[in-house]
């Protein structure tokens, strides 16, 4: 079973490009933690994770969704992490967590992939992502096929600074007070739809953000008004989501 969760589509890009060859079934994380559903799952022997690198580890939220859910009947755990650049020294909590869940550990793979995290970093135009795409698709076959054959991925880097980068950074807290509406917002609520903690409601026909945040950036880069802004940080920059990219 594929259990994935995504931002802005770079994770559910690889997770349907994984099922393409193995044939499991894909379980929306988003639409699981939004509901709050920690129920037992029937997932088979094998798992595999697909999500995103938030501060050089899998998001906070998926981490305490595994913990709290029985994952019935699985064996082993693969995980499939994408980023803009890279993912630190994720693989060493990944451990941690599949020793938790007793599940042997098959490892952890980093595949770059387009960057969306506008509130820090600068999202690639359009022709840039697609060409980072076309690069990250080896390594996506690499990992399918250690996947279906039962493989351990390759150990990542692990130096000064990926631990630096996964221990006290990851530490840090997100915060939402940088994120307004300007005047082009037209109320359509799709920011507090895409959010996968609820953590939107619209008042007064505009979004207001709660602190239950995970900065997955799915409401500032789906908007379709372009109208929501984190700070200063992301006047200007392209919004980037992977289904913009009309990539089949």
């Amino acid at each position: 079973m594929i259990l994935c969760f995504s931002g802005t589509g770079n994770s559910r890009y690889i997770a349907r490009r994984i099922a393409e060859t193995t044939r499991d079934e894909i379980v929306d994380l988003n639409a699981k933690i939004k509901a709050k559903d920690y129920s037992p799952l029937q997932t088979g022997r094998d798992v595999i994770l697909v999500v995103p690198a938030y501060a050089w580890r899998i998001p906070r939220v998926v981490k305490e969704w595994i913990a709290e859910t029985e994952l019935i009947s699985a064996e082993r755990i693969w995980f499939v992490m994408n980023c803009g650049s890279e993912i630190g020294n994720a693989a060493k909590y990944n451990r941690r967590l599949a020793e938790q869940k007793a599940l042997r550990y098959m490892g952890t793979a980093q595949i770059v992939m387009p960057e969306n995290y506008i509130a820090m970093f600068d999202a690639p135009e359009a022709d840039e992502a697609v060409e980072i795409v076309k690069n990250a698709e080896p390594v996506i076959d690499e990992v399918i096929e250690r996947i279906r054959e039962g493989q351990s991925f390759k150990v990542p880097r692990n130096n000064i600074y990926d631990r630096f980068m996964s221990g006290p950074v990851y530490r840090f807290s997100v915060r939402t007070a940088a994120f307004k509406t300007d005047d082009t917002c037209t109320g359509c609520g799709q920011c507090a739809e895409n959010c996968p903690l609820s953590n939107i409601a619209l008042r007064g026909g505009r979004p207001v953000w709660g602190k239950n945040c995970t900065h997955c950036m799915a409401c500032i880069c789906y908007c379709p008004a372009e109208s929501i802004e984190y700070g200063k940080k992301s006047v200007g920059q392209p919004r980037y989501h992977f289904e913009g990219l009309k990539i089949r």
